[in-house]
């Protein structure tokens, strides 16, 4: 196994969308693609872990800023094959994007975490991060 990482170029954000039906399964993959470039517009990358030339995980970003937090990165959509987890590529997928996080000065990095996914939530704490407040959503008719 052979493990690195980098940003994944607009040109190849496609690559990407196996990953995150994985998170997403009942959206299909051209609803994905559809939305992707359009997030792309407004400033959605992409960090990915490899093994070798294989996408095995990616971390979805947004770098905002907010009155509450000022700049920060937002970490979406982070996703690694069932067989690479436990064997350092997530932590490797995630050190690189507290370092891009770090290069582009933001002070924080902030998630949404689903309630019904333990795992994940097990995860996030593990990594540093602590509950601020409840994600909520209406929808609109």
């Amino acid at each position: 196994m052979q493990l690195n990482t980098s940003i994944i170029s607009d040109k190849h954000m496609s690559s990407i969308i196996p990953l995150v039906q994985l998170l997403n399964p009942e959206l299909d993959a051209n609803i994905l693609e559809e939305r992707l470039q359009d997030m792309i517009t407004k400033g959605y990358l992409c960090m990915g872990v490899y093994d070798s030339e294989k996408l095995i995980g990616v971390c979805g970003m947004w770098i905002l800023n907010k009155f509450y937090s000022g700049l920060h990165l937002e970490p979406d959509n982070v996703v690694v094959l069932a067989e690479y987890r436990n064997k350092g590529a997530g932590e490797l997928l995630m050190k690189a994007v507290y370092q891009y996080a770090h290069q582009h000065n933001c002070k924080y990095c902030e998630l949404n975490c689903y309630i019904n996914n333990p795992l994940a939530q097990k995860y996030w704490t593990k990594q540093g991060f602590k509950p601020l407040g409840i994600h909520m959503r209406k929808e609109l008719n």
